[in-house]
Order: C-alpha cells, then structure tokens, then sequence
C-alpha cells in the first residue's frame, strides 16, 4: 500500500509539521493539514476533505493543524474523517494509531503547553529544509484568530535547532528556512533571553557547511541589532524577507492593534537596502479592514512603493468569530474583493518590473525536484535551460522574463 498522502495548507510552519504525518501516518491515509488564518482557508481545508473522500471513499482522514484545532467537532463530524489531531497532537507520531484510537477528535488545551518542540520537515521530501524555531503568539492582533489556534509563544533551544540543522545539511539539504508562528519573538521564554539574530549568528558559527539560510515572515519591528547587521552583512543568509505588515495606514493599524506605525515599516525598508541593495521584500496585506476608508486603503497601496515591496500576499479581510475586528463596523464584501483585487494587481505589476530589472544579471539557483525549476537567492522563480541535480546550487545568467518566473542559462 502507498505510503500517506499529505495536503497541507498554510504557513512554512505547517510544512516543516507535516513532518511527523510523513512518518507516521498509517499507509494509505490521507491527512489533511489545515490553515485557520482566514474563512476562505477554512473552507478549502473542509472542500479538501469532501474531495478526498469522493475520490478515494474507502481512505481513511486524518485532519490536523490550526482549523482542526479550533473546530474538531466539526471536521470530525465530515465524511471520511477518521480523526482529528489538534496542533501539538499532529506532532506526536503516536497519536497517529488509527486502531488504538478511542476517540475521533484528540485535541488538547493548546494554551496549557509550554514547551516548542522541534518540528522539521523531511529532506526527502523537500528541496530546502523548514526548521520551525519557534511557535505560538503572545500578540492579539484584532482580526487573527490564529493565537487561539497555537497558544502562547515557545521558543526551541539554540542547540537542538543546530543539532538537527547540522543533520539536514549532512543529508544534503542545502537551505534552511527558519520558520514561526512570531519568528521574531523568538528567545524571551529561554534562559538568557537569546534574539533571533543571535539564533542566527550561532547557526552561522556553528553548521559552517550550510550554503544558504532563509527566514520566513517576520515582524520588523522585532528585528533587533544582531539580526539586522547580520541581514544587512552575511551572504549566506538569503537576500529575501517577508514582512508582516498588512496595513500602510496608522489608524488601520492601531485599530489592528499591531506594534509598528507606518513610518516605522518604510524605514526598516531603506535602511536595509541601504546596507544590502539586492534585498527583496514581499509583504502581507489585508484589503478591506473593518473602517478603512478609502483614504487608508490609498496608503496601503502607496507603501507598496514606500517600501519597495515586489512580492505581495494579499488577504481580503474576513471576520473570525472571537476576535475584536469581527464586532467593528464590517465593510461591503464587495468593497473587500474590490481592493483586494486592485492590491494584488499593483503586486503582480511590481513583480514584473523587479523580474524584468533581473534580465541579464546573475542568479545562484537552489535546483528543485524534476531538474529544471528552482529559486534564486531572492526567491524568484526560475526556470533552467537544462537540467542539474536536484539540490544542487548552480551559477546561471535571467535571459527574459516568462509570466512570474526568470528563464535562466
């Protein structure tokens, strides 16, 4: 019987959970790891599950991840569904034991959990290996639901992030992506209180083989010195950063109750690429906020080019039941899809031009599975006029551009 078929949705941090399904689901299983972030992503993860059965009535589901966590009754209730496993339960391979199972749903207090453990993808799988340092978010943005879903912040230990990086990198894995719910609040719950710039730093010092680390979203307000000038310095440490933002209006972002005023974004931005002019941001933004007008929505749409963003991960806003901004005054759904819309189209239009400024100049490509695709230390997608080993980093030239991707040789 085939090995478990895994369906992931979400964050980087999904993929590097995945890893214990991979392992441990039982043959023939189909596990689906959902995203509560929106209500659209909630409804792929249930769409997913009708799908699976019909096309294979006889598999036994298996639902985990955020949305399992905060509704298990109602995944479990799905046809097909043999289980749920609530977030910290997914990591545990032992809960995967279908025949031993008393109970359909197996999700825990998600709050009563104190510790991080390490969770990381497995390099047979990927090209690059997720390594979630962090997990949890002590933070109450008004619209994210998400903090329900996983607790407060954990940190994991420096050195049992090194120790397993040190393994993927003897395997061949040659980029890491540390990955978080808050990656930037990661250190505080450790003794000594470590930053993730001296995570970094320590990574750096320690796995001298490892060709290229990434971060994922990060949060720049959090960014500390160390992590900076080591952003702004280390050519292993990858060119590339994705912000979480989602909003270039203060009042939007007070009423969001995030951390960083506007000014504060586009500032991290220049001062950055002042120290490192290839650096690259992408950013999430939400269109249509509870009481954004159309004013704050126009600053949204001009930090794209305050802070020089070329890759955008649009969200149109959507009420999650138990957070603030779902009983604040609620915009149009059309007035949503409308922005929301216009956001993503300014985005694709940045990205097109930033690919085109790519034409003729260097590119270092991590090669993916097949031999042909990979990304650039900026994390374009490219497209090999030949192919190379899987894994394996190769010098090539951008000769044009094709949709959303550089074709290189």
């Amino acid at each position: 019987m085939k090995p478990a078929e895994i369906i992931n949705f979400g964050c980087r941090l999904n993929i590097a959970e995945a890893a214990t399904a991979h392992a441990a689901a039982p043959a023939g299983s189909i596990v689906v790891n959902s995203c509560a972030v929106t209500a659209e992503a909630v409804r792929q993860a249930r769409q997913a599950v009708r799908r699976a059965h019909r096309e294979r009535p006889d598999a036994n589901i298996i639902v985990t991840g955020c949305a399992a966590q905060l509704d298990p009754a109602g995944f479990a209730a799905l046809p097909g569904v043999a289980m749920v496993l609530g977030n910290r339960e997914k990591l545990d391979a032992a809960r995967y034991d279908l025949a031993g199972a008393n109970d359909r749903a197996r999700v825990g207090d998600i709050f009563a959990v104190r510790d991080a453990p390490l969770a990381v993808s497995d390099s047979v799988s990927h090209t690059r290996g997720f390594v979630a340092v962090q997990n949890g978010c002590d933070h109450r943005c008004t619209f994210c639901v998400i903090p329900l879903a996983r607790g407060v912040s954990r940190s994991v230990p420096a050195g049992a992030v090194i120790e397993r990086i040190k393994v993927l990198v003897g395997q061949g894995v040659n980029e890491i992506v540390l990955t978080g719910v808050d990656l930037t609040s990661y250190g505080p719950d450790l003794p000594g209180a470590p930053t993730l710039g001296l995570l970094v730093q320590r990574i750096l010092q320690h796995v001298p083989d490892l060709p290229r680390l990434r971060l994922s979203s990060i949060d720049s307000i959090e960014v500390d010195a160390a992590l900076f000038d080591v952003l702004a310095t280390d050519a292993r440490v990858m060119p590339q950063l994705h912000l979480s933002l989602q909003s270039g209006d203060d009042l939007i972002l007070k009423r969001m109750k995030r951390r960083h005023a506007r000014a504060q974004a586009v500032e991290f931005c220049q001062s950055l690429r002042a120290r490192r002019p290839e650096m690259v941001f992408g950013a999430d933004l939400i269109a249509g906020f509870p009481t954004e007008t159309d004013a704050a929505f126009e600053n949204t749409l001009a930090l794209v080019d305050d802070c020089g963003l070329t890759r955008l991960h649009v969200f149109a806003y959507s009420e999650r039941d138990g957070t603030p901004a779902a009983r604040m005054p609620q915009l149009p759904v059309s007035v949503r899809r409308d922005r929301t819309a216009r956001l993503r189209a300014l985005g694709a239009e940045r990205q097109r031009d930033w690919l085109g400024e790519q034409v003729g100049k260097p590119q270092r490509v991590l090669v993916e599975a097949g031999g042909l695709t990979g990304h650039a230390e900026s994390f374009a997608r490219v497209r090999l006029d030949r192919s190379h080993p899987r894994g394996a980093i190769v010098d090539v030239t951008a000769r044009h551009v094709a949709g959303d991707l550089l074709e290189c040789a």
